[in-house]
């Protein structure tokens, strides 16, 4: 029997059973209420093929909601798809006596919200996976929206969608693919869209970026969201460690003429895709995975390395500024700042130079925030991953962006393949920052420089 024209017709079964449902829909206007009933109802149906439609007429209903009745439908999926209290106890009581595998099998499945039940059944629709990924997104957007003490109900949600996508993302279902000048236009366009470091300002920045010798840009998908990109990563191949990110934008003039004369691999933008998918993780394998693509095709490289911003760096800086334990001289010269193009007049930079670049290392090794990790979140990620804090580049970035967030600082965080797994525990079990000597000359020196010594 040929089991893929049975899983072809099948398919078109409830996808015309959808259409239909679709169809029937715009009779009516859609709100909270009947949503609420179209999942109570996929909920009760116990076929399959049914089940298909079902939650395809419901997806599709959401679609239509305006956002007033989303945000009730969200209100009340918190309340009325919650687990039963009187069911946890009974099945709890049940536990303390028996002790056996099979009551603690019935503990977790009464302690499991019934909303958990109803997204595994809508993702049996055509493009579910998506939806539930853009339908998660509504709801970060509503929970951002509400002060923190008002977003309990919706958070226990967030955490429903969090447990079930960290398994529907498992690593094992991700697929990696090079993107090129030849990847089809659809996905071109997600690009210039979703890219979240570096602006793509138009096709002849991306072709820029994606059709030289010394470029490549690698991404992750998943089958059950087709040609959405979950997130990518670009790589500028180069001899020795870039320090400024501006030559690798303009492209005009390349490092390299020849990929195998490059010792290095340098990743100068990863961009989440998708923020539905917000707290799942996929960069560290993907920057894993790429080193593997990377050596295959070019085992001369070296270093492997990023060209990093520091998101927040300028805000800490300002604060500096009425930190009254600094010495007066060092929280004036935070001042200087503030001056129009200070990094255009050569002396005035410098003089910065030997100030700034000494706080920076301060605060990326020893500030930490309420969990006792790295205040700086690109720096949590790329020590997470098991690399080294191995420079601090003055200038690396001049653009308006980077002069506003960084006081025009960048960073390059080294991976070493043998020390990645051993940096990566160490940092796991002791929030460790490891860093080259370089950097931890310039941290001793801020020490220096709080005390009000201020010699190189």
């Amino acid at each position: 029997m040929n089991m893929t024209f049975l899983q072809e017709l099948f398919n078109s079964i409830t996808q015309r059973d959808a259409r239909l449902w679709r169809r029937q829909g715009d009779t009516a206007t859609p709100n909270h209420s009947r949503m609420l009933d179209a999942c109570r109802a996929l909920l009760e149906s116990d076929g399959e093929a049914s089940s298909i439609s079902l939650a395809s007429r419901a997806l599709a209903m959401y679609q239509r909601l305006d956002e007033e009745e989303r945000t009730r439908f969200f209100e009340r999926l918190a309340s009325d798809f919650a687990a039963d209290p009187a069911h946890i106890d009974e099945t709890y009581a049940i536990y303390r006596e028996q002790r056996d595998n099979a009551s603690l099998q019935m503990l977790f499945d009464a302690c499991e919200p019934r909303r958990q039940e109803l997204f595994r059944r809508l993702n049996l629709a055509s493009n579910g996976t998506h939806a539930l990924v853009r339908m998660r997104e509504g709801l970060l957007e509503r929970i951002r929206e509400r002060p923190r003490s008002d977003t309990r109900e919706l958070g226990a949600i967030d955490a429903d969608f969090a447990h079930l996508f960290g398994s529907w993302f498992n690593r094992g279902f991700l697929v990696l693919k090079r993107i090129d000048w030849n990847t089809p236009a659809s996905i071109l366009e997600k690009i210039i869209r979703y890219e979240a470091v570096h602006e793509i300002r138009d096709w002849d920045d991306l072709r820029r970026r994606l059709d030289a010798v010394d470029r490549r840009c690698f991404a992750f998908f998943h089958p059950a969201i087709g040609d959405e990109p979950l997130i990518f990563v670009e790589v500028a191949l180069h001899r020795g460690l870039p320090q400024r990110i501006q030559p690798i934008l303009a492209g005009e003039h390349r490092d390299i003429d020849d990929p195998e004369s490059a010792d290095a691999a340098a990743f100068f933008g990863i961009s989440n895709c998708q923020t539905g998918l917000r707290g799942i993780s996929f960069g560290n394998f993907l920057i894993k995975q790429v080193v593997q693509e990377l050596k295959q095709e070019l085992p001369q490289l070296k270093h492997f390395v990023t060209l990093s911003p520091v998101p927040g760096f300028a805000h800490w800086l300002a604060e500096r500024r009425n930190d009254e334990a600094l010495p007066d001289e060092l929280r004036q010269m935070l001042h200087e700042l503030d001056a129009p193009d200070w990094h255009l007049d050569p002396a005035h930079s410098e003089r910065l130079k030997a100030v700034i670049k000494p706080l920076a290392a301060r605060y990326l090794v020893e500030e930490k925030n309420a969990a006792g990790l790295p205040l700086n979140p690109v720096a949590r990620f790329h020590l997470g991953n098991g690399a080294e804090l191995h420079r601090i580049n003055w200038l690396g970035d001049t653009s308006p962006k980077g002069l506003k967030q960084a006081a025009g600082l960048m960073v390059n965080y080294l991976y070493v393949l043998d020390d990645i797994e051993r940096n990566h525990e160490n940092y796991t079990a002791n929030a460790t920052v490891v860093c080259s000597g370089e950097v931890r000359d310039l941290n001793r020196r801020a020490r220096k420089m709080a005390k009000g010594e201020f010699a190189k």
